[in-house]
């Protein structure tokens, strides 16, 4: 069973907390804490002995944390190597995928050895990725910087680069072996990344939890700032992804849960050119305030629970509208276009995560695509 997390006064006395997830056949820890790149090496040394190390990060992590884990494996005698690439989404193309791998089979990296990703969603997706065709499949230990991956995509296995026709349409389901979430790694970081992160973890308690919504209105501050607030919350949003993982691996259930906001925010960011006019998570944050907008359109959920989303992530400081994004967009029809290339389409019938409210989100199959694209027109 996943571990508990304790309320945030309770974590003042212990702050580091370990999830397990218990995916069949493969199952793992995530160590959530601060210090945890400092023990890099031991955590490895135990995990794997004798094997080798290649660590993946971008040039911005790699300023701040790369020789902080290089000591720390070498200082366990661990061979280790570093593929720096560059920062940002457009790095996990065919072309940042291509780099990574060629890196790895030129330091001789083996299916014995360990792929270490140092960084954020890009990083990890894309050095998850490279493992899992390396050789076909070396084995990869996830050490998120960001909230957002802390919180998400470190976790449940999913690797892959974005095609120019859409995000993370080119991937794989590769599990790692341990994941290392260092929450001191946040500290470093720009708030405006913090803050998107947040969208992921305001998720799981839109999705399923409204008890943890209820709590993050009054923590944010702290989970934004650091803090025990925030080493409770990113270890009950990895318990809550944890839990759907082990029950539903590769997405032919529940897990589809996970993307609320994303089909929306999917098509945004590669309307946006996958580029820093729109964040991952600020995205997420506009498209799950969509979700529930469109959901209230359906006659499927309250307004009052509508307005009180869309205070919070504002509250916070995120976007909540189309409009919120700097820039030109596509039309509404460029908008249905890179919606239809959503993973969760099946023969052309349009799937989203709707909700009858906070803390109930279900998978909709079939949805009818002039009401989306009403909505959107509305919206814009």
């Amino acid at each position: 069973m996943p571990a508990t997390a304790a309320s945030p006064a309770a974590s003042t006395e212990a702050p580091r907390r370990t999830v397990h997830v218990d995916v069949a056949g493969r199952p793992y820890d995530i160590e959530i804490g601060p210090g945890l790149l400092r023990e890099a090496g031991a955590r490895v040394a135990a995990l794997r002995p004798g094997a080798r190390v290649a660590i993946v990060t971008d040039a911005n992590v790699a300023a701040v944390h790369l020789a902080t884990v290089e000591a720390s494996l070498s200082a366990a005698g661990i061979e280790n190597v570093a593929v720096v690439v560059a920062p940002g989404e457009k790095t996990k193309s065919y072309k940042g995928l291509e780099q990574v791998v060629e890196a790895l089979i030129g330091a001789r990296i083996e299916r014995r050895d360990l792929v270490l990703a140092l960084g954020g969603g890009v990083v990890g997706d894309l050095s998850g990725f490279a493992a899992a065709v390396l050789r076909r499949g070396v084995d990869v230990v996830q050490a998120p910087t960001t909230l957002l991956s802390q919180v998400d995509s470190s976790v449940g296995g999913k690797t892959g680069i974005n095609s120019p026709q859409g995000k993370n349409l080119v991937g794989a389901f590769h599990q790692p072996v341990l994941v290392l979430a260092d929450t001191a790694a946040l500290d470093t970081l720009p708030a405006r990344e913090v803050k998107a992160g947040y969208a992921e973890v305001v998720k799981y308690g839109l999705l399923g939890d409204a008890a943890f919504f209820d709590t993050l209105e009054k923590d944010w501050p702290g989970v934004i700032g650091g803090g025990p607030e925030r080493i409770f919350a990113v270890a009950k949003s990895c318990e809550a992804k944890a839990a759907i993982v082990a029950r539903d691996e590769k997405e032919t259930g529940d897990r589809a849960l996970l993307n609320l906001g994303h089909t929306f925010g999917h098509a945004l960011e590669a309307g946006a050119g996958f580029s820093d006019r729109l964040l991952h998570g600020e995205a997420v944050s506009i498209g799950m305030a969509l979700a529930f907008a469109f959901s209230r359109r359906l006659g499927l959920c309250p307004g009052q629970d509508v307005g009180r989303v869309e205070r919070h992530l504002e509250a916070v400081g995120l976007p909540t509208r189309i409009a919120d994004v700097p820039g030109e967009l596509p039309d509404t029809d460029g908008l249905m276009r890179l919606i239809a290339q959503d993973k969760k389409v099946s023969r052309g019938a349009l799937t989203f995560i709707l909700v009858r409210g906070i803390g109930d989100a279900f998978v909709a199959k079939d949805v009818d695509g002039a009401e989306v694209r009403a909505f959107l027109d509305e919206v814009r």
